[in-house]
């Protein structure tokens, strides 16, 4: 009875530990809703370069400097942007609602620290990828969306799930490999913001969320 007494307080301590060490309130489903809307940004980003088969045909050479116009250009951006705001918007909805649900707080250091680290390489990447579309060089907009993400989750997984940190290399690797594919950035965008988001989440919400449901 006493080993048991001892584990029990233990597993309580290494709990209490891990919860004011890491922000453990993210929900599994905004990944999954994240994933959905990448995938449905890019049905309408082909669409819209499907329009305008002058400056974009099968090929796929156009893209790679800068042979799109630029209200296509400022369209495809719009769309990334508005995927990235309901991407947050939602996660941000769910999290607090798990958070609520289960008596944790929001808003604390840990969060914080998690924000500031995930912010900072997210940050700098949409300077990066303003700067190339500044100078046309289109086809290389979706590869370093992809690993300027990837190194964002990579620096944050330390104050959130471990788990986020496979996601981050995932999605770090693949926009390795999209500088090797220029001009099909939009199949590598849905891979990685779509269906990786969308394995990542059904994986989350299976292995933490019904877990604290139950």
């Amino acid at each position: 009875m006493k080993n048991e007494k001892y584990l029990q307080d233990l597993s309580e301590i290494k709990e209490m530990m891990n919860r004011s060490s890491r922000f453990i309130s993210l929900s599994g489903l905004s990944g999954v809703f994240a994933g959905i809307y990448a995938i449905i940004g890019a049905v309408i980003a082909k669409m819209l370069l499907a329009e305008n088969a002058s400056v974009y045909n099968e090929s796929y050479a156009s893209v790679s400097v800068g042979n799109i116009n630029s209200d296509l250009s400022l369209q495809l951006f719009l769309i990334a942007v508005a995927v990235l705001l309901l991407a947050i918007g939602t996660a941000i909805f769910l999290t607090t609602r798990k958070a609520r649900k289960n008596n944790q707080k929001i808003w604390d250091s840990t969060s914080k620290r998690l924000l500031i680290n995930f912010f900072a390489p997210l940050a700098a990447g949409g300077i990066f990828c303003l700067v190339l579309l500044q100078y046309k060089l289109v086809g290389l907009i979706a590869p370093g969306m992809l690993i300027f993400y990837g190194l964002a989750l990579i620096h944050g997984s330390k104050y959130t799930f471990a788990d986020l940190r496979s996601l981050g290399y995932a999605n770090l690797l693949l926009g390795l490999i999209a500088t090797q594919f220029i001009g099909y950035g939009i199949y590598f965008w849905a891979i990685g913001f779509g269906i990786f988001h969308i394995i990542y989440g059904i994986w989350m919400h299976n292995k933490y969320d019904r877990k604290s449901a139950e």
